[in-house]
């Protein structure tokens, strides 16, 4: 084992892996583990790259401010490398990124600017359009701009590409890349046409994205839809984009996108993002159309760490309807955590406050049903709790008993979705019920998920 005398000594040289217990058909398919930088993306190289190189030209003076906007991880690799060499960070950010994500970013020093994810190039409001406006206010700052900087694929022909080569021993056959600035397919394009002209590059793209399309066709869509997927995926072709030797590309959904990535880690043991999940449902794709055998690569693009609280929660799966779960055509589908499966967080009435308030706090909820063994006595909520408490903080180790609602507004679980109305109407949630038994409960968070589930067809 080596040591090193500065973190950015760890940026690149991440292992492959061969994947083993998925179908890949006549193929073999390896992985290369870019989650294992130190920034836990492939980002990080274009990062390094860019900060560098602009330090080489002279365009970043000390106490410098590097502006950025950014859809996924280069934030991150830039918040890296800028902590590093001393240099302030703005980052301007679409409200679609993971909390992990957004709180790794203000951990590293980088100062967060939150933005509109519903608005296309040319708004003002757009992340790029919005971070370039911040650089050109702010004196003594460089606007990186990864979707412009010829830098960005430069890392990756100088880099990525070699070492594949080496690590692969010169044997392969295709590579499945995403794109999102583009300058990973670029720079590995521009890196095999001189060593392996006769590799492919294949295209893993979201559903809602317009590159595939562009393959397919030769034309730019002006009707970009919206995707879950983080960091891959574009409106607009980027200026640095290279699509010349592309000659196949994937549109993956992105309730496949996270079921594969899902699968890669219950089966592989190998936990990378929403975009790794695009780009291996894509290489699996392309595996089991080939007739004969071929080395296939793709990437892990970053660590799966960021998106606990999207791709492997199921709650957030369950909500957006990416996630298989029985239909029963009554209002136990509105129910985000039945009580038949374990899922429903609760609190006993015999329980301290200070219990139901932390469980609160855990599980980011607002109200508990309160339980006497299988029956449910009360609901308890953040207001309850801090009207008994304002004034006397000693009863936190009181019984939930002492503060709970005992007026319970049910419904059973056969009953119209309109019978809810009333209940949100008086400020309360709906507890469904089957006879006696006690299912969950429905709040107008629920109600409003299975309206938009319903909206778009999931």
């Amino acid at each position: 084992m080596s040591v090193y005398d500065n973190v950015l000594d760890l940026v690149g040289n991440t292992p492959i892996v061969k994947v083993n217990h998925l179908d890949t058909g006549p193929c073999k398919l390896y992985l290369k583990l870019e989650s294992q930088n130190p920034g836990g993306s492939i980002k990080d190289r274009i990062a390094l790259k860019m900060i560098e190189e602009a330090e080489h030209r002279g365009e970043l003076k000390p106490g410098a401010t590097i502006v950025e906007g950014t859809a996924g991880n280069t934030g991150l690799g830039l918040a890296l490398v800028a902590a590093q060499k001393g240099y302030r960070l703005v980052l301007v950010i679409p409200d679609k990124m993971s909390r992990e994500k957004i709180s790794n970013l203000k951990a590293m020093g980088a100062e967060v600017v939150i933005t509109r994810s519903d608005v296309g190039k040319g708004h003002p409001e757009y992340y790029q359009d919005l971070a370039a406006s911040i650089a050109e206010k702010t004196e003594n700052s460089l606007f990186i701009n990864q979707f412009a900087n010829p830098d960005n694929p430069l890392a990756h022909e100088t880099m990525t590409g070699p070492e594949i080569w080496e690590q692969m021993g010169g044997e392969l056959d295709a590579i499945v890349v995403g794109v999102g600035s583009s300058g990973t397919i670029t720079g590995l394009s521009r890196f095999f046409a001189r060593q392996a002209p006769d590799l492919e590059l294949v295209l893993a793209d979201p559903e809602g994205s317009i590159l595939a399309d562009y393959i397919a066709t030769g034309k730019v869509r002006e009707d970009a839809g919206g995707w879950l997927v983080e960091g891959i995926g574009e409106d607009f072709l980027p200026s640095i984009s290279d699509f010349s030797r592309v000659r196949k590309a994937y549109c993956i959904s992105d309730r496949e996108s996270f079921e594969t990535a899902r699968e890669l880690l219950e089966r592989e043991g190998l936990m990378g993002g929403s975009s790794t999940g695009t780009l291996v449902a894509s290489a699996l794709r392309y595996c089991r159309e080939q007739s004969e055998p071929k080395k296939v690569l793709s990437l892990v693009c970053d660590t799966g760490n960021r998106y606990l609280s999207k791709v492997y929660n199921d709650h957030w799966m369950r909500d957006h309807g990416l996630l298989e779960t029985s239909s029963f055509g009554d209002l136990r589908d509105l129910i985000a955590r039945p009580a038949t499966s374990r899922d429903a967080i609760t609190v006993g009435h015999h329980e301290s406050l200070a219990n139901a308030y932390k469980r609160m706090m855990l599980y980011d909820i607002s109200q508990l049903p309160v339980m006497d063994g299988e029956r449910i006595v009360g609901i308890v909520d953040e207001s309850d709790i801090l009207m008994a408490v304002y004034n006397d903080e000693s009863r936190f180790s009181e019984p939930v008993a002492t503060a709970m609602v005992r007026e319970l507004e049910s419904v059973q679980y056969n009953d119209s979705i309109d019978d809810l109305l009333p209940i949100f109407n008086r400020d309360h949630v709906a507890i469904v019920m089957d006879g006696e038994q006690f299912l969950g409960l429905i709040t107008r968070v629920d109600l409003l998920n299975y309206l938009r589930r319903r909206a778009e067809g999931r």
